[in-house]
């Protein structure tokens, strides 16, 4: 029986050798070919621009060029769904933020994705704060200014969006909550048409992440009246928080991190992760973001997953207190 048990052991070693040897070829040869980078939101917003500045630099650090694909739609989903039926070979990768991977994870019942089991966190790359802008044609000059005109005008304030379910709508329903105040929502397909809209005058204010109102806020074709952070931010030292305005626990974070599909490789995402930290450390890089108020960030794929856990439960209380709900 030995040799036969011998003989058989020989033939699986044979057999699982190749395999054994995948991961170490995997992080000798990846990647070969370009990458795809899919942003759930159109073009123009504030992940659009970490993801482009943070592609840029991939396409140097990893020699093959870094495609950013915007598959904007259907509050995240659309893009979202895309990485998390893509191959699990390091060749797609994406842009998680607060609405694909926390809050959708309440807001939507039949969610097509699973946002712990259907991917692998690879870093965290960029926390965005929040802005409360206005008009020029609101007469308002602060948060109690807008919520006394919008007890005076119940209804009738409109607040635009980056889509419904997004962290901005949950934002403006928080406010709608806290200040016992009622103004009505605006979805958009994304932050720059929700912004061209306010530029417009279809709409009354908005909260936006500072990257893609930051130009408009110092043209002064709107006007900041808090920040929705727990502190000031430092391009805009004057603008208070809404905690100073006197109205508490309306604030957050945009956030942004690169996901794979689940399955990708160890050595795949440990090679994405060191040339992640390496970037988002790098002077011109937390200048270009810093100068557009974002603040460039990393951690372990292990930290990542228990801030998107964090984040879940966070905003399951926000979606919950609120009542706000997709259509």
């Amino acid at each position: 029986m030995k040799p036969i048990i011998l003989r058989y052991f020989r033939i699986s070693l044979i057999v699982l050798a190749p395999m054994l040897s995948v991961p170490l070829c995997i992080a000798q040869t990846y990647p070969d070919r370009p990458i795809r980078f899919v942003v759930p939101l159109p073009p123009g917003g504030g992940a659009d621009i970490v993801a482009r500045t943070v592609g840029q630099k991939l396409t140097e650090a990893l020699g093959q060029q870094v495609i950013i694909d915007n598959r904007g739609g259907g509050g995240t989903v659309i893009g979202a769904v895309t990485v998390a039926r893509a191959l699990p070979d390091g060749y797609t990768l994406l842009l998680g933020t607060a609405t694909t991977h926390a809050i959708n994870a309440s807001l939507i019942k039949n969610l097509p994705y699973d946002p712990i089991k259907d991917f692998n966190p690879v870093s965290l790359i960029a926390n965005l704060p929040i802005v409360l802008v206005a008009h020029p044609s609101l007469a308002v000059n602060g948060v109690a200014d807008l919520v006394a005109l919008a007890k005076s005008k119940p209804g009738q304030l409109l607040f635009a969006s980056s889509g419904n379910g997004s962290s901005l709508h949950l934002l403006g329903e928080l406010l709608n909550l806290r200040a016992q105040v009622k103004t009505m929502h605006v979805p958009y397909r994304g932050a720059a048409p929700a912004i061209t809209a306010l530029l417009g005058g279809e709409v009354n204010f908005m909260f936006s992440s500072i990257p893609p109102i930051l130009p408009h806020i110092k043209t002064q074709r709107v006007k900041a009246l808090a920040m929705a952070t727990p502190k000031r931010s430092n391009l805009m030292s004057d603008v208070p928080t809404i905690n100073e305005s006197g109205i508490s626990g309306v604030d957050a974070y945009s956030w942004n991190g690169v996901m794979v599909p689940a399955g990708t490789p160890p050595a795949v995402i440990t090679r994405l992760h060191t040339e992640l930290v390496k970037i988002m450390r790098l002077g011109d890089v937390v200048e270009r973001l810093g100068n557009l108020g974002t603040e460039a960030v990393s951690n372990t794929p292990t930290e990542f997953a228990a801030f998107i856990n964090s984040e879940i439960a966070k905003y399951a209380l926000i979606v919950k207190a609120s009542g706000a709900k997709v259509d």
